[in-house]
């Protein structure tokens, strides 16, 4: 995968892209409506399953190299074929600049335009980031799923779940 926007390129991670994983995996704040943080062996064999199985991508910054964000973009298992399932994680440090718009949105016209995929989901326990990210993408809400899982933190939480179909419906 190579996609590349104004500000950004979406590819493959790189074994030298570790620090820069980590950076983004192990923060608490991050991490809040995922999963635990990533201890640094935890960072070491997500980085090798996201390099090998092509589920998950890197999304750095054209300007200096760095990696601020983790893209997944895949077909989801037991679906039918062209149901693709999108998510993101982001350095905290890149939040509220535009970046997971950007690269989200190049990976739905990627999806729709070059794969041929038939539909594109989401899913999140975070109502404040996330699910206005999916609205801004043209993804309309399909269910909720009122507590539902576990918070990281413990307590439980709602799971909103969205889609964008590529005819636009």
């Amino acid at each position: 995968m190579h996609i590349e926007t104004r500000r950004l390129i979406i590819r493959d991670w790189r074994a030298g892209d570790w620090e820069d994983a980590h950076e983004i995996f192990s923060d608490p704040e991050v991490m809040a409506c995922c999963e635990p943080p990533y201890s640094p062996e935890d960072t070491r064999r997500a980085l090798e399953l996201f390099r090998f199985r092509g589920i998950a991508f890197a999304v750095e910054q054209k300007e200096g190299g760095k990696v601020i964000g983790h893209a997944l973009f895949k077909q989801l298992p037991g679906e039918a074929p062209g149901v693709y399932e999108i998510g993101w994680i982001y350095n905290r440090r890149f939040w509220r600049q535009g970046y997971a718009l950007e690269a989200a949105s190049a990976l739905v016209e990627y999806g729709f335009g070059v794969l041929g995929v038939h539909k594109i989901c989401a899913e999140t326990i975070d109502p404040v980031r996330s699910v206005p990210l999916m609205e801004r993408l043209g993804m309309s809400r399909e269910g909720l799923l009122r507590s539902h899982t576990l918070r990281p933190e413990g307590g439980w939480a709602d799971v909103y779940l969205y889609a964008l179909l590529k005819d636009g419906g």
